[in-house]
């Protein structure tokens, strides 16, 4: 007797079903980088040891690279609650426009921050208008695009400064802390080639209780400057976190310190304490982020315990080796 034959059940899995599941990956990894991760602003904290010992706690603002655009109300809503937090210090190391109409939404954001003690410095994204690039060019693959388009950063300028903030481009002066001294300096931009670092240099000096540098980008040559001489801490922008990042962490820097520190609290050279910002923003040619949350952070200083040195917490390295700050 001849056995009934079985056909076989099993589903095929074709060429066009692949490029069907495919093509819904990328929507969907898109929708959600483009249209969730971007806008889910976040509030880093940070606890630094950093102060004379018995000092007690001050608090520092540190945001970054806002590109702003007029109607961003999501990005300016967060802006705005951050003024909440009361803290003793702002800074703002640049970047904040994508559009010449956005320094009122800029100003209007940032609200009673600008009537605390604060400071900035800008980046190229405050000076020029944005504009499309070859996203091969941050692999090193062809030239890198640059605009020429002006913003209207004179207005910024005379907003921030007329609010009280104190403009450290090329310029190092001492700000009133809750009863400190604080020193800032800061540079003009060096991604685009824009710092001058002779004209702030020289040693910090003993008088301050904390000195502080700015730059928008952290380039080696100036954090090997505010490091040389004598700076506590310096704080930048510039790299987004890397932006489009894997789960392992970033693919760029787009500047010249490595992908350890795209992100967050590292120590350089033999003293400095540096702090890069991830931002709250993006290109509006490239308006997406990946595992990389948009950011203001909340720096508290505190005293370091026992008086300093190689009991300070603050480890001493070589800046080419990251080793994470306590928490």
């Amino acid at each position: 007797m001849q056995r009934p034959h079985h056909s076989s059940s099993r589903p095929t899995f074709s060429p066009a079903r692949a490029a069907a599941v495919f093509a819904g990956a990328v929507v969907a990894g898109t929708v959600y980088a483009s249209g969730w991760e971007r806008n889910a602003f976040t509030l880093r904290r940070h606890t630094v040891p950093l102060l004379a010992p018995g000092s007690a706690p001050l608090t520092i603002l540190h945001i970054s690279d806002l590109h702003m655009m007029p109607g961003q109300r999501r990005k300016q809503q967060f802006l705005s609650d951050l003024a909440s937090l009361e803290p003793d210090l702002v800074l703002n190391t640049g970047d904040n426009l994508s559009s010449e109409r956005a320094v009122p939404s800029v100003v209007q954001a940032l609200g009673p921050l600008l009537g605390r003690p604060g400071a900035f410095v800008f980046g190229s994204n405050d000076y020029y208008a944005p504009v499309p690039k070859n996203p091969l060019s941050y692999l090193g693959i062809g030239a890198k695009k640059h605009s020429s388009t002006p913003l209207p950063w004179r207005d910024l300028r005379a907003a921030f400064t007329e609010r009280g903030w104190v403009d450290a481009t090329h310029r190092r002066a001492e700000i009133a802390v809750d009863g400190r001294r604080v020193l800032v300096a800061g540079v003009d931009d060096p991604h685009i080639g824009r710092d001058r670092y002779d004209e702030i240099a020289g040693p910090a000096g003993p008088a301050f209780d904390l000195r502080i540098g700015l730059a928008h980008s952290p380039e080696p040559r100036v954090l090997d400057r505010f490091d040389a001489d004598g700076y506590d801490l310096a704080v930048a922008g510039h790299t987004h976190g890397g932006q489009l990042c894997l789960p392992t962490g970033a693919i760029i820097t787009n500047c010249g310190i490595d992908r350890s520190r795209v992100q967050g609290l590292s120590a350089w050279g033999r003293d400095l304490v540096l702090h890069v910002s991830a931002g709250l923003g993006t290109s509006p040619y490239v308006p997406v982020r990946t595992f990389c949350r948009p950011e203001a952070t909340l720096l508290q200083l505190v005293a370091v315990p026992g008086g300093g040195g190689e009991g300070s917490g603050v480890p001493v390295t070589p800046h080419r080796e990251k080793v994470p700050l306590p928490a």
